[in-house]
């Protein structure tokens, strides 16, 4: 199952993430539906009943619109189907956060949407998933395998076989979300191309509820789960359907030429994550700070100490207007520190995490 994400960029930051190239080739920034972006909060705890990005065709507002055309949308995490009856969605006797992908011919609640074509892409920095241990249960960041300086458009097409996914020492590789690459113009890039962390796409069926006694009509969506790939299956044993590369999401959201039937052919396991543990933090949804991210070893009894930087994004993410971010304040260098006081590299993510000197660009 998939209970708990984390979605850090601001709503700018996932529009530039998730372009796409249209049937013509040319690359595409899909903008957000009118007022989205501002029901749109980052966060590095995202639970059941909040609002995250969507990304789905435009044609399921306009009819009229290109047939490759994409929108971004916010919608209610836990699907509230266009026949439930009372007025409250918080009503809903079971939960819908997620939905099977073997069952979904077989539930009216996600049978109708899927029938209507009503597919969407779910996208996150990544879910926490949690593995049963002797004394508990441990909870783990999984996510795409990320290579730093390296855009999402090269990086398809090098047909990298993502061996990292399955390398449980592979944070050195980890370009930290919300954190644009080094190296961002090479000779050949678009202007604006998103070179930071590489989103993930996970398969979803959203329907849109109007209350029966009348008020503003509601998007909420549900995400697909398959059986976990064989690297995940010792954290747990369902996971969410992985949409990987431009042509899956492409063909996901594409109703019109590609019926559901062959669009579930495309909810298969995929063993191209990769994940690290972290700090029980996250276990209560009301914990929103970058230590909820933060690798830990799960043999340590410490919890990881708040550093200045996760100050600094905690009241970022509390100020309530992450639209007016800047790219460059997430581009921030990190100063040179006193050897004795540095603590050890482990890997680009957390770097990041613990960077407590760094100062925004002015250039």
């Amino acid at each position: 199952m998939c209970g708990r994400t984390a979605c850090t960029l601001a709503p700018d930051e996932v529009s530039r993430a998730s372009s796409y190239r249209n049937r013509g080739g040319q690359r595409r920034q899909p903008r957000w539906r009118d007022g989205d972006a501002d029901k749109y909060r980052p966060s590095y705890n995202k639970s059941p009943q909040s609002m995250s990005p969507v990304l789905l065709s435009q044609r399921h507002f306009d009819k009229d619109a290109p047939v490759d055309e994409c929108v971004l949308a916010s919608m209610r995490w836990g699907l509230i189907p266009s026949w439930f009856k009372e007025n409250d969605p918080s009503k809903m006797q079971y939960s819908t956060s997620n939905c099977r992908s073997e069952n979904l011919l077989q539930k009216k609640s996600y049978k109708d949407p899927l029938i209507k074509g009503q597919r969407c892409v779910i996208l996150a920095d990544g879910f926490y998933e949690w593995q049963r241990v002797e004394k508990g249960k441990q909870p783990f960041f999984i996510y795409f395998p990320q290579t730093e300086g390296l855009s999402q458009e090269k990086k398809e097409d090098q047909d990298d076989t993502m061996t990292l996914a399955r390398n449980k020492d592979n944070s050195e590789a980890v370009c930290p979300p919300g954190e644009a690459s080094p190296g961002l113009t090479e000779e050949g890039e678009a202007p604006g191309e998103w070179t930071g962390w590489r989103l993930l796409t996970m398969a979803g069926l959203f329907d849109c509820w109007t209350p029966p006694d009348g008020g503003e009509p509601l998007y909420s969506y549900s995400v697909v789960t398959v059986n976990a790939s064989q690297n995940l299956q010792n954290i747990f044993f369902r996971m969410p359907a992985i949409l990987d590369g431009e042509e899956e999401v492409r063909r996901w959201l594409d109703f019109g030429e590609v019926k559901s039937l062959d669009a579930l052919k495309l909810l298969q396991s995929k063993n191209i994550l990769t994940f690290h543990p972290v700090s029980s933090l996250v276990n209560n949804s009301r914990n929103n700070s970058p230590e909820c991210l933060q690798p830990v070893d799960p043999n340590s009894k410490k919890e990881p100490k708040p550093t200045g930087s996760s100050k600094m994004m905690k009241s970022w993410l509390s100020s309530g207007v992450p639209s007016k971010r800047k790219e460059s304040e997430m581009c921030q260098s990190q100063e040179e520190q006193d050897s004795e006081t540095r603590p050890k590299s482990t890997g680009g993510l957390q770097r990041w995490l613990q960077g407590a000197n760094k100062k925004p660009r002015t250039k």
